[in-house]
């Protein structure tokens, strides 16, 4: 967890007034606390110490932690330890006064990774105002499935790239094409969420977060692997 609080760090300009700027300025309103919650990634470690602004879980957590039956176990307990797995969530907590907003960001690569490790970690899905997902890729959306139900609202908003439903393969030298699993519009409607396309920059939270919207390809590590492959058009 990263928790950024005006008491402890320093302002930082967004854009230097000495460097030279194109476009339009974009202006984000101001909030009294950030705070990012790693909900899914590929690694969990409970023995990193905090360093700087991060807060992260340590032994000592377990305490307070839900358990789990383990009758090979002294007392027959064990800690529901947050879960590692490939793909990546974050829940992202903004504080105006008293009033706290919540975004999720990506829901893992499970249906039940990212609404298990919110539960582990303390957090309710149904506090959750609104749900951001990068891209299509199956470990970054697998995990709507798994919240269904489980939010505070009908409806619940998902703001995507309009190319979220793109069929993807791996095309490795040698073996055959893998097809990367692909999430349905119709089965994410059906479930109970708003879809919302947007190509465009977006502002959610009452202007307090930016979405940047779609991200040129200009970097090596922006075009991705030469074995991913996306389907278009008719054949």
């Amino acid at each position: 967890m990263c928790d950024t609080n005006p008491a402890e760090a320093a302002p930082v300009a967004a854009w230097p007034a000495s460097a030279e700027r194109a476009g339009e300025m974009l202006k984000l309103e101001p909030v009294d606390e950030l705070s990012v919650l790693t909900v899914c990634d590929n690694v969990v470690d409970m023995l990193l110490p905090d360093q700087g602004p991060a807060r992260r879980l340590s032994p000592a957590a377990g305490r307070h932690a839900p358990l789990l039956e383990a009758r090979t176990l002294e007392g027959g307990k064990a800690v529901d330890a947050p879960l590692a797995q490939h793909g990546y969530s974050a829940l992202v907590e903004i504080r105006k006064g008293d009033r706290v907003r919540r975004l999720l960001f990506d829901t893992g690569a499970t249906p039940g990774g990212c609404a298990g490790n919110l539960r582990r970690l303390g957090k309710d899905p149904a506090d959750i105002e609104v749900i951001v997902c990068s891209h299509g890729h199956f470990d970054h959306a697998t995990g709507l499935s798994g919240l269904a139900g489980k939010l505070g609202r009908a409806n619940m908003p998902v703001l995507i790239h309009p190319e979220f439903w793109t069929r993807r393969r791996l095309a490795i030298p040698g073996r055959e094409p893998l097809e990367l699993p692909a999430t349905s519009r119709r089965a994410l409607e059906e479930t109970g969420f708003g879809i919302i396309e947007q190509r465009q920059p977006s502002f959610l939270l009452d202007g307090s977060v930016l979405i940047t919207g779609e991200v040129d390809r200009t970097t090596g590590f922006e075009k991705g692997l030469a074995a991913h492959q996306a389907w278009r058009g008719s054949r």
